[in-house]
């Protein structure tokens, strides 16, 4: 047996139905299906979300009366259906993937959707990480797992056409054939996944989606199983977070499988950069002669940064395969070819068959980042009987055909004929203008390059900023705090960074602001002026930072210290009111579930913890007023733990206010090192006081 629950799978649960779907088209119908048979939950975890997806079938048309767009066919479902709560947890995704992504996907997911639809931004991984997993659960009965996101260019059909006119995405523009693949499973495995969907959102959005009961079966009712009465294994990766332990299944389970082949490894995959797998391969060649290996993978990266950081990876995987195997390696592409005119199918999919004896449907690559970085869910089936060894042998062929442009049956056909060599009938089928085309990876030159690009893009673990701060203090900060004191140490590196562009950037500048309070310097009025500012200014979540810097550098380290603490307290106390006038619920719905997260932290009564959540950067300073009158905190209690909580900075800004309003003007080596000088001491007060509020919780806990 290769499945060990607690080593190279979470667990193991029993499944009634089990099905493989083959292509977005696929995978659309029969997610949209089960989402119209809702009747309690439906639970979405990705990549990736796209309000604009067009959630359709092979015919490119919705035909059930509901709308197309995701978006607004939720929408229809929870209006029809007023006791049916939606949860959509999207990864809160790096910069680098903003032209990939939804623009504005708070806008379109949250604000414009009727309340039963929940969204949150998944941030509950370490810096550097990514929420990979892509799973749907609904009601709980059934559960979808694999590499498809429900987002845009994505959806295509098994037959790739060139011209398929709903092979577009929602700006209109077409995009290349694309292939990937879902598997979709019932009972206890779903529940599992429901479970494990229902923990990620706990850390990312603060509060508990609740387990449910129904009468219904949302199984589409299109989707023939594949497999029934069959046992699903479950593997993850999850780097270790807060209170989440480090988790490494998926690569176990890639080793593990490998190490159990003895005729076939078939692999699609869309990146090849793992050195321990490809040596596990290696080794698996040498010691099975007979053993043959076909990995079909994309033709090229798509952008600069996935070319650069992942060929380099690829190249050295190929080689070291190749030297093991020869002729028995076979890397490959799908190409779609019609007349003249070709185009390479892009391979998105991550699916391994060992044998006939193993399939392995999920979400993670065959790179660094998803044996340990990323978080990551593969579903895995290890037959038990001939008639599931059958059953994963017809998939693997079913796959082998949608590249090859043939049925499951003549490809069992060509293995017949080729005496079950898969390399070979990779190399000489091909129908319908489909075929399997061997990749050539080209050296350009830029290999040490590469090499610092994949150590960046493609890290085996986090980049250990967390233990970086761990290490800088000790081992003083509690594992569950360091993200927030990483927040600390950024914040002050962005300062830094902040006088300089404010010096060299022909931007609206705090210098500005500096100049207008400077004009009412001496005027009897300016208290009352700067404190209106301050104000006013927490009404439209205006940096309250940069207020407090201007003051001092106008009103200089006295005068300017007596009117931001002012002003800071009495903005504080009225968005404090709003907050207290709204409510906990009104504010929920405006800001997200996230919003908990800054809730729990705020309304953990006592002066010293509120002063820790003002030295910390849990959220914006106008954020954490308006869920502190919110939570009912005591009035008194909230302005002396803010008093507390602000005063380090406030006395080191207004302490060095002329040394600002030269870096605004004329900066002198001198000045930055004295304002780096006070940022280094406000991050190490901020550090300590979060570590004293650590033990002090502690203790009482």
């Amino acid at each position: 047996m290769i499945l060990e629950p607690d080593r190279n799978v979470w667990r193991t649960a029993p499944a009634g139905r089990a099905a493989v779907l083959v292509d977005g088209a696929d995978y659309f119908a029969a997610v949209r299906q089960a989402m119209i048979k809702a009747e309690r939950s439906i639970m979405i975890a990705g990549w990736d979300i796209h309000s604009k997806t067009r959630l359709v079938g092979a015919s490119g048309e919705a035909d059930d009366g509901y709308p197309p767009l995701l978006a607004e066919f939720l929408a229809r479902l929870v209006v029809e259906r007023p006791q049916l709560q939606i949860s959509l947890l999207l990864w809160d995704f790096s910069v680098l993937y903003a032209t990939e992504r939804d623009p504005f996907p708070t806008l379109a997911l949250r604000w414009s959707t009727p309340d039963q639809i929940k969204f949150c931004l998944d941030d509950c991984v370490p810096v550097g990480s990514s929420q990979h997993q892509k799973l749907v659960v609904v009601d709980d009965k059934i559960a979808f797992s694999g590499g498809l996101d429900i987002t845009q260019r994505r959806w295509d059909t098994s037959r790739h056409d060139l011209d398929d006119p709903h092979r577009i995405d929602p700006d209109g523009k077409p995009y290349a054939p694309f292939h990937d693949v879902q598997m979709v499973v019932d009972g206890e495995a779903a529940q599992a996944l429901g479970e494990l969907l229902r923990d990620r959102w706990a850390c990312a959005a603060y509060e508990n989606v609740r387990a449910v009961t129904t009468e219904g079966d949302p199984w589409p009712d299109h989707v023939t199983p594949d497999f029934t009465d069959v046992e699903i294994g479950i593997a993850r990766t999850q780097p270790r977070y807060e209170g989440q332990i480090d988790v490494r299944e998926v690569q176990r389970l890639f080793l593990d499988s490998i190490d159990a082949a003895e005729r076939s490894i078939y692999i699609e995959n869309q990146y090849l950069t793992v050195a321990a797998v490809a040596e596990r391969l290696a080794r698996r060649l040498r010691e099975k002669p007979e053993l043959e290996l076909l990995i079909v993978a994309p033709q090229s990266h798509d952008s600069w940064l996935e070319a650069h950081s992942m060929r380099a990876g690829r190249i050295a995987f190929k080689r070291k395969v190749t030297e093991a195997g020869g002729d028995r390696v076979h890397l490959v592409y799908p190409k779609v070819s019609d007349g003249e005119r070709n185009a390479a199918t892009m391979v998105h999919a991550k699916v391994m068959v060992v044998d006939d004896k193993f399939l392995r449907v999920g979400s993670a690559n065959l790179n660094n980042r998803s044996m340990g970085t990323d978080t990551e869910c593969d579903l895995v089936i290890e037959a038990k009987t001939d008639a599931e060894r059958a059953q994963i042998a017809h998939v693997r062929n079913r796959l082998v055909g949608d590249h090859c442009g043939a049925t499951a049956d003549e490809v069992a056909a060509a293995l017949k004929e080729a005496g079950g060599s898969l390399v070979a009938v990779s190399r000489t089928l091909s129908r319908n203008g489909h075929s399997l085309e061997p990749i050539h990876d080209i050296p350009e030159g830029t290999e040490e390059l590469d090499t610092v690009f994949q150590s960046v893009a493609d890290p085996e673990k986090p980049i250990g900023a967390e233990q970086f701060v761990s290490n800088m203090t000790g081992g003083i900060v509690p594992v569950r705090h360091i993200s927030t004191v990483v927040k600390v140490v950024a914040a002050g590196l962005v300062m830094l960074a902040l006088a300089l562009v404010w010096r060299y950037v022909p931007l609206a500048r705090p210098d500005e602001v500096r100049a207008a309070f400077a004009s009412i310097n001496g005027n009897t009025a300016a208290p009352f002026i700067v404190v209106g500012a301050f104000v006013v200014a927490g009404f439209v979540f205006f940096p309250v930072t940069v207020l407090i810097a201007a003051t001092a550098a106008a009103f200089g380290p006295w005068l300017g210290f007596g009117y931001a603490t002012a002003g800071a307290l009495a903005s504080a106390l009225a968005v404090y009111a709003i907050g207290a006038a709204i409510g906990k619920r009104p504010l929920r719905n405006f800001l997200g579930p996230r919003l908990n997260r800054v809730r729990q932290r705020v309304a953990r009564r006592g002066v010293i913890t509120i002063a820790a959540v003002r030295l910390v950067p849990v959220a914006p300073f106008t954020v954490v007023n308006l869920v502190a009158g919110a939570s009912g905190i005591p009035v008194l209690e909230y302005l002396a733990g803010t008093m507390l909580g602000m005063l380090p900075g406030l006395v080191m800004i207004s302490a060095v206010g002329h040394q600002i309003a030269r870096i605004m003007t004329a900066p002198t080596p001198t000045d930055f090192a004295l304002l780096a000088a006070v940022v280094t001491c406000w991050i190490a007060v901020s550090i300590g006081v979060q570590a004293l509020v650590s033990r002090y919780s502690t203790g009482r806990s």
